[in-house]
Order: C-alpha cells, then structure tokens, then sequence
C-alpha cells in the first residue's frame, strides 16, 4: 500500500507570453513517501522553485496532475486548496517573512490565528526553545540576528503540526555557520514531528542531509 504524501504525474507548466508561451516544467512525475526529505537541486531556473510552488498547491499545473495527502489539486478551486494549505502544510521561505510589529512568540502563533485557533501559546514558548530561542519570545524581528529569525520561522511553520513543510533556500542567506546550526535543526524538527521535508536548495550540504536528491535540469528531473 502506497504511503506517499505527495504525488505528481506527467507535470508540465508553461507560461504565456506576448508572443509565445515559455516551458518552466516539462512532463514531471515524481512520488514522496510519507516522513521522507527530499531535496529538489539544480541551477537557477531550472524549474526547482516552480516545482515546489505546484506540488504545494500555491498553483496549477498547465497539464498533468497532482495529489497532495490524497486530493487531486487540479480539481479544487483556490479556496478549497487555501484550506488543505493551511490544516496540513507549512512554509519557510529564505527571506523570513516575519512580520516586523509582531513578537517573535506572536509571529509563531500566527498561522494558528489565521485558521481561526486561539493559539497554544505553551507549544509555540516551547518550539521557540527547541530551536534555541527560549528567553527571546518577546524581542521583535529588527531585534534579532538573520539566523535567529529564520529560526522563529522554523517555529512558526511547525506550530500547526503540518504533515508536510515546503522549505526554498531555507539558508540562503545565512552565513556557513549559522545555516549549519538552521539545517541541524531543521531535521531535529522533523526527525520529532515526523513531517515530510520538500526542500529547494543550492546548499550541498543541506542536500546532502536528506534521504532523496531530486535534480531538475531543463524544467525535467534529470535525476531522482
């Protein structure tokens, strides 16, 4: 019996110009099993980004289809995939998105306000230590370091449990250092909550760390 999460038959998305039309993807398939990381590698623009942004239901492809945790994407409207976004996926994006006039405890518990949930303030104190920020809960964004608030967004995106986390260029902008201390904890997150990884990176060493490297040459997977 298939336990896979994510599942992407025959992909293809192209993007119409005023003269033409551009291929960013060109018939992917691809399976994620559930509680597997996967890396998706390959030069800028590739397709890498695109790719995680359909499989996460952020978008439609331009043919083929795509189930995520058992639902055809294509046949909901944006509403409907609004909703399984927010009750089982979460995001980490390389610039942050952190509000700048929230704390970085109220940062955390956003995505719970969102879904209409008061917000287990507890648990959010508690992923605010897990990733080393116990004692800062109150410092806003300008008040913290790059790496420290990519670490309040790690927070953020496993408050609401999601059964599968999207990460682009998680360390992008971090120095070598400070994305080795991201990465560990990144997998420590998944390793204790059992949530599927789909990452984007150029990081080898991030790449590296996953179970599966997905390369994506020409809008293809060249590799997987």
């Amino acid at each position: 019996m298939s336990t896979s999460v994510i599942k992407a038959v025959s992909v293809s998305k192209h993007v119409a110009t005023t003269t033409s039309s551009i291929t960013i993807l060109q018939d992917v398939s691809l399976e994620v099993e559930q509680g597997e990381s996967i890396a998706l590698v390959g030069v800028s623009g590739a397709g890498k980004s695109t790719l995680m942004t359909l499989l996460a239901g952020l978008d439609i492809p331009t043919s083929g289809d795509i189930e995520l945790l058992g639902q055809s994407l294509s046949a909901l409207d944006d509403e409907a995939r609004a909703a399984l976004r927010s009750e089982s996926i979460g995001f980490v994006f390389q610039s942050f998105l952190l509000i700048p006039s929230l704390t970085a405890l109220e940062n955390v518990l956003l995505p719970a306000i969102i879904r209409g949930e008061e917000g287990d303030a507890t648990r959010a104190m508690e992923l605010l230590a897990q990733v080393g920020l116990q004692g800062r809960e109150s410092h806003l964004p300008t008040q913290l370091s790059g790496g420290e608030q990519q670490r309040v967004a790690l927070a953020r995106a496993f408050i609401t449990k999601p059964k599968i986390l999207f990460a682009d260029e998680p360390t992008g902008n971090l120095d070598q250092h400070t994305a080795s201390t991201i990465i560990e904890i990144l997998f420590a997150l998944n390793r204790d909550h059992g949530t599927t990884l789909v990452l984007v990176t150029h990081d080898p060493q991030l790449a590296q760390r996953c179970d599966r490297v997905v390369r994506i040459e020409g809008g293809m997977v060249a590799a997987a």
